[in-house]
């Protein structure tokens, strides 16, 4: 795996050519640019009807990314306010600026998310918006550390470690939980739960989740 410093980690994102590997407060995310999603789902051997998360810096970022009329706004805005930073994905309507890459047999939504980790906030600051996804291959555990993700991915850049350290040592926030983020969709008039993971919201539970 190469391994580079921020600037440069940040530059082979954007140019859509390549795949980087970060931390996160929940568990090691692979990205690319949003437009090259098809990376992702050919390095993780990937169902194509498993979407994948937009990750950004704030939440901001994200809002022209899904549309919604501005009731349904203004409740996203509260969740966002009370949960984000942190370790829950909000699943939403897409707006036309998501790219089919994205979600490529579920093009009417897209998850968003804004990670509470310093090493993630620091690239997406510099990147914009990555379509993300855990770091391992479709069906697997998600790796936790980055020796694994070097054996499994080694054309995935990330970060050189003194590099990563600095950054990490700047916030106590740079502890990731091992657990992948709390997943919920909305309905219209609600939340339903497809994952449970650390942050718990309330809203309906899905048969089979």
């Amino acid at each position: 795996m190469p391994q580079v410093l921020l600037p440069e980690l940040a530059a082979k994102a954007r140019t859509g050519e390549h795949l980087v590997s970060f931390p996160t407060d929940t568990v090691p995310a692979l990205g690319s640019r949003p437009d090259r999603a098809d990376l992702l789902f050919a390095a993780k051997q990937r169902d194509r009807a498993k979407p994948l998360i937009l990750m950004a810096a704030t939440i901001a970022e994200l809002w022209t990314y899904v549309t919604g009329n501005s009731t349904e706004r203004q409740i996203w805005q509260q969740v966002a306010d009370r949960y984000l930073p942190g370790a829950l994905t909000l699943v939403l309507p897409a707006s036309e600026r998501v790219p089919p890459a994205m979600n490529p047999e579920q093009p009417t939504t897209i998850g968003v998310r804004v990670p509470n980790h310093p090493v993630a906030i620091a690239l997406l600051a510099q990147t914009g918006p990555l379509a993300t996804t855990s770091a391992n291959r479709s069906g697997e555990p998600a790796l936790q550390t980055m020796t694994e993700i070097e054996a499994a991915f080694p054309q995935v850049f990330t970060l050189l470690p003194l590099e990563l350290g600095a950054l990490s040592h700047v916030s106590s926030k740079a502890i990731a939980s091992g657990v992948p983020s709390t997943v919920i969709r909305w309905h219209g008039r609600g939340w339903d739960v497809l994952r449970q993971g650390v942050v718990d919201v309330g809203g309906r539970r899905e048969q089979g989740q």
